[in-house]
């Protein structure tokens, strides 16, 4: 049996072991990455380790402590006040106005795990304020980053268009940033549809997640939403110098991540750092928000699913889809890669590692290079809601305590249906039609 099999399979085993048992998926990962690649293939620890996502540790750590302390002083409650007001009162809205920010955050120059580290705390504490799901407020920041990333100031859309150019192939900036947009538009109707039409009242979810000990417990049956707020909207929440700081830090965030550029993981750190060491008492209760379950699940299967690339289970699925002489079903095949495994590793690090392997089949002539670029660039960001991808750790991560497992189980049946429709849908839309 190859190498590459068996890390295959003891990865089932992985995800079998963690349902049935309960145990921390993580930890089972680390503890593969250690059996497999130190004691079975005689591998450094070092290098085996060296597969550790340091960056997206840095990133849920630090993001998590940072709305962490603007929880707890207040000031998200003040921004969620502030954008039911800007929103006329109407709820249904605001999700809306999540996907379209983080879609602007992205087009203009952000990182994706920016702009969702940026709206999605504020939208799932508004979420769970006004009685709808975390999930849905999460995934529209989600699919928002995502349609907004390849546009032609976006940070995908210049390692797209980078990669094609080194391999003399061109592709029309507007139609790829139109039609990855269109698709992520479509994922963002279909989360409106399984998630925005019913909630319940705001009172009623807010006991709930302050009162569920089990944070498996399913919620109450949800009457059909109300069109808007209560007329008894409570009054705004005080802004004093703790929440002026925070706000200042918030917007320091958006301006450092977008216009300067600065690492969203260390610079979120070093702000909240900042605000710890002149409110001392809140950051200490703030510190309680950060999510180290999460970090230890995203983390631990990151490190797995990186040795398993160093394996060279990527190479040799390339290979195969090289070798198949049918140009629509290989990419099929190539669509299908991209999603799955940019569902547990770095979108930017698939795209430059598939954007070569296509290259042969749109040098060729027989695929449009357009249709492909899109379908392939569409499937491998659409699953950045998988609950093993920064951007959907970073939901499961700033969801409330009690409701966290639940979320993200929710993501990780959404990733994976994703997985299974949106390849194909790309595909048959951009490819075949």
């Amino acid at each position: 049996m190859s190498t590459e099999l068996i890390g295959v399979l003891v990865l089932a085993a992985i995800f079998v072991l963690a349902s049935v048992t309960g145990l921390n998926m993580g930890v089972l990962a680390l503890a593969a990455t250690f059996l497999l690649g130190v004691v079975w293939l005689g591998h450094p620890a070092k290098e085996v380790l060296a597969g550790f996502p340091s960056e997206m540790f840095v990133v849920l750590v630090a993001v998590t402590f940072l709305f962490g302390i603007a929880r707890t002083n207040g000031t998200v409650d003040w921004l969620v006040h502030s954008v039911v007001r800007a929103a006329g009162h109407r709820v249904a809205v605001v999700p809306w106005l999540l996907f379209l920010l983080a879609t602007l955050l992205c087009a203009t120059g952000a990182a994706s795990p920016a702009a969702v580290a940026i709206v999605a705390p504020i939208g799932i504490t508004f979420a769970v304020r006004n009685g709808m799901s975390p999930l849905y407020a999460g995934l529209m920041a989600v699919n928002g980053a995502a349609a907004g990333s390849f546009a032609p100031t976006g940070i995908l859309g210049g390692i797209v268009h980078s990669s094609l150019a080194a391999n003399h192939l061109h592709v029309d900036g507007a139609a790829l940033f139109g039609g990855t947009f269109a698709i992520n538009l479509a994922a963002a109707l279909i989360t409106w549809l399984v998630f925005g039409r019913r909630r319940g009242t705001a009172p009623t979810r807010a006991k709930e997640a302050e009162c569920t000990t089990s944070p498996d417990a399913a919620p109450d049956p949800a009457p059909e939403p109300a069109p808007h707020l209560a007329p008894h909207l409570a009054p705004a929440p005080v802004l004093g110098a703790e929440q002026v700081a925070t706000l200042v830090a918030m917007v320091l965030l958006v301006l450092g991540t977008t216009v300067l550029s600065l690492d969203t993981g260390l610079f979120a750190l070093t702000l909240a750092a900042a605000l710890a060491v002149v409110f001392r008492s809140t950051a200490q209760r703030a510190a309680k928000e950060i999510a180290w379950p999460v970090v230890l699940l995203v983390c631990g299967i990151v490190t797995y699913i990186a040795l398993l690339q160093k394996l060279g289970v990527v190479d040799s699925l390339g290979e195969t889809i090289a070798a198949v002489g049918v140009p629509l079903l290989a990419a099929l095949l190539i669509c299908y890669v991209g999603g799955v495994v940019s569902a547990f590793a770095s979108t930017t690090g698939i795209l430059g590692a598939l954007m070569p392997l296509a290259a042969p089949f749109l040098a060729s002539g027989s695929i449009a290079t357009t249709g492909l670029v899109i379908a392939l660039a569409s499937a491998s960001t659409i699953v950045d809601a998988s609950p093993f991808s920064t951007n959907g750790a970073l939901v499961v991560a700033n969801a409330p305590e009690p409701m966290r497992t639940q979320t993200y189980r929710g993501l990780l049946r959404w990733g994976a249906g994703v997985c299974v429709i949106a390849p194909g849908a790309a595909w048959l839309a951009f490819v075949v039609l």
